[in-house]
């Protein structure tokens, strides 16, 4: 039984994808004297002639030529990806009712593009064509898939129906990495990394960090005092593999009726990196990163910060030092002052086991010490603790300060 044969359509449908032309090498390639293809010449010759060689040198070409894409190919993650879409009547017949339908499946959803609700055209003349341009911004990774539907009616008044699927896919542009660093004056510094692991240079138009609402954000890549202008220059050119570093300073703000802000315990949401950026023929991307995500480090129940320590001091003299605590627990601590002399080449000046009196959650005190140098050199290790009285729970601190004893 032979199988019946697919009614022809009188409409065809093609679709070319809108982007930017390419660079390609012109490699002339050469035959010897002797070869079948020399065509009897003494010199080497050109097997294939192609745009772009040089008269009289066959061995050398004019360079990189422009050239037209040759399928849909590759786009990369926050592109925006643009196709035109022709429907052309073929036959020298009218149809009625067209409809051109574009759809976009990627691996989580269906994305309808144009045709949705819209009205079909009453009639399709012979040799004319319906012609749209579709542009969507690329959200997702992986493979997507074009669906182009075209439905109509024909002289005869049979419904008639055909699709298209293009297939292309979605790369990562950049490679983005992040770090924290936590400082004892309640300020957290984001460093960025940002890679272009593109096959070809880009320019980075814009890096910026767009905090939540309990924070601000001090950008640390601009000149001081220079209109503001960024430490890479008027234009951050990144090439291939190539990696830049972006700093930023963030510090909590305030709750109502509180002069200070303080980090919040645990995972807490910082911002959204947003970066922008234009490929070396001037397409323009933009990626937002997820939420950046920050976990505070475990600092107990007593968070020491030194507020004034000197840079050198004398040999065999004292020097004072100034201190802050802060509650960083939920319940009102009595707190005692533990000087321990552990350390060769300085020695604590005053009273061990002193009180300090109550400290409530979320408050601070300042505190005075006295410290003897016994070694000269650098010395960065000194140790102190405070205990609460009511639970004798001891916190202790080791390598939070450093200076120079001299002679």
């Amino acid at each position: 039984m032979e199988t019946p044969r697919e009614k022809e359509h009188l409409l065809s449908l093609k679709v070319m994808r809108l982007t930017k032309p390419s660079f390609v090498m012109s490699s002339p390639v050469l035959g010897e004297p002797q070869d079948v293809f020399a065509n009897g010449t003494d010199g080497f010759q050109d097997v294939s002639p192609r745009l772009g060689t040089v008269p009289g040198l066959p061995a050398a070409s004019l360079g990189e030529l422009l050239t037209l894409p040759q399928n849909f190919g590759s786009i990369y993650l926050g592109e925006t990806f643009s196709c035109y879409v022709s429907v052309h009547n073929d036959s020298t017949q009218t149809v009625k009712d067209v409809l051109v339908k574009t759809d976009l499946q990627t691996s989580s959803q269906r994305l309808a593009l144009s045709g949705a609700g819209a009205t079909p055209q009453v009639q399709l003349d012979p040799e004319s064509c319906i012609d749209e341009v579709i542009q969507h911004e690329v959200k997702e990774l992986g493979t997507h898939i074009l669906v182009c539907a075209v439905s109509y009616n024909p002289p005869s008044g049979d419904n008639m129906y055909f699709r298209k699927f293009f297939k292309f896919q979605v790369l990562k542009p950049l490679d983005v990495k992040t770090k924290f660093y936590s400082t004892e004056s309640d300020e957290v510094y984001l460093e960025a990394q940002i890679q272009n692991i593109t096959q070809s240079p880009m320019c980075i138009e814009k890096v910026s960090l767009e905090p939540t609402a309990e924070y601000s954000v001090t950008e640390l890549n601009l000149k001081p005092n220079i209109n503001s202008s960024s430490i890479f220059g008027d234009i951050t050119y990144v090439n291939p593999m190539d990696t830049r570093q972006y700093l930023y300073r963030l510090m909590a703000q305030p709750p109502q009726g509180s002069e200070r802000g303080s980090f919040t315990k645990g995972v807490s949401s910082i911002g959204k990196l947003d970066i922008v950026w234009k490929t070396n023929l001037g397409e323009r991307g933009r990626l937002q990163t997820s939420p950046l995500q920050r976990v505070s480090p475990g600092c107990g129940d007593i968070k020491l910060a030194v507020l004034q320590i000197p840079d050198s001091v004398t040999l065999q003299s004292s020097f004072k030092l100034i201190c802050k605590l802060t509650s960083c627990c939920e319940r009102t601590m009595d707190l005692k002052l533990i000087l321990q002399n552990s350390v060769k080449g300085l020695s604590w000046m005053g009273i061990s086991g002193k009180q300090l009196g109550k400290l409530g959650p979320g408050d601070s005190i300042q505190i005075e010490l006295s410290v003897l140098s016994t070694v000269p050199g650098l010395q960065v290790r000194l140790q102190i603790g405070c205990s609460n009285v009511w639970a004798y729970l001891v916190n202790s601190w080791e390598n939070w300060g450093q200076e120079i004893a001299s002679r």
